[in-house]
């Protein structure tokens, strides 16, 4: 689980950084990637995470959710992609993201309008699966997370990195194809078929 502390999630980059660059500060050895890169990590993690948004997002921040496979908001909370308004283009990854999570239409009007959003609108477009009051926060998330902890790790494991890849148009289907076999030969299928018949909890293992 991924959250905050404050007002809000996250303010974003440093916009002070941008004047100091554009007034030729030394901003030392800056790494314009590295943003992206971690985020692009986050994506691609294993194991399903949850974005417990304690407040508004903005900028960067809001790719940072993104990344994540799950997003609770709260009541009164904002989104704000600003790029546009400060004569920018977003990376590539950050793009792809809006797009396939959200839509093209969604991407466009967060991106090229740079207006904010609020709660009702980012459940409506997808960017958030629940909103709930700030004092339900990480009780909502961590029941979330305890019903996605209930599942077949191996299967869990396997149908989000090929919802992702379908997403993007890149699902190998040999790939897709050995990790169906590896599941349907698992421990943890026969202990989930078992366990439905006997009308109980399973016990999983991850073999």
């Amino acid at each position: 689980m991924l959250t905050g502390t404050g007002k809000s999630f996250s303010s974003g980059f440093h916009i002070g950084a941008f004047a100091d660059r554009l007034a030729g500060k030394d901003v030392g050895n800056e790494d314009r990637d590295a943003f992206e890169r971690m985020v692009d990590r986050l994506e691609v993690l294993r194991v399903p995470t949850i974005a417990a948004l304690n407040g508004s997002v903005y900028g960067g921040a809001t790719d940072l959710a993104l990344a994540c496979d799950f997003r609770i908001g709260v009541e009164g909370m904002r989104l704000l992609m600003p790029a546009a308004r400060l004569g920018i283009v977003y990376y590539a990854s950050g793009i792809r993201r809006y797009v396939t999570r959200l839509g093209v239409a969604a991407a466009k009007k967060l991106f090229l309008t740079a207006q904010p959003i609020d709660a009702a609108e980012m459940l409506r477009i997808g960017y958030l699966d629940d909103v709930v009051a700030a004092d339900d926060l990480i009780s909502r998330a961590e029941a979330f997370a305890a019903t996605l902890a209930a599942n077949a790790p191996l299967a869990v494991d396997g149908l989000k990195h090929a919802i992702n890849k379908t997403a993007v148009g890149a699902l190998d289907r040999d790939a897709l194809g050995a990790v169906r076999a590896l599941c349907a030969e698992s421990r943890d299928h026969a202990e989930g078929v078992k366990a439905w018949t006997e009308k109980r909890a399973p016990v999983f293992t991850g073999r």
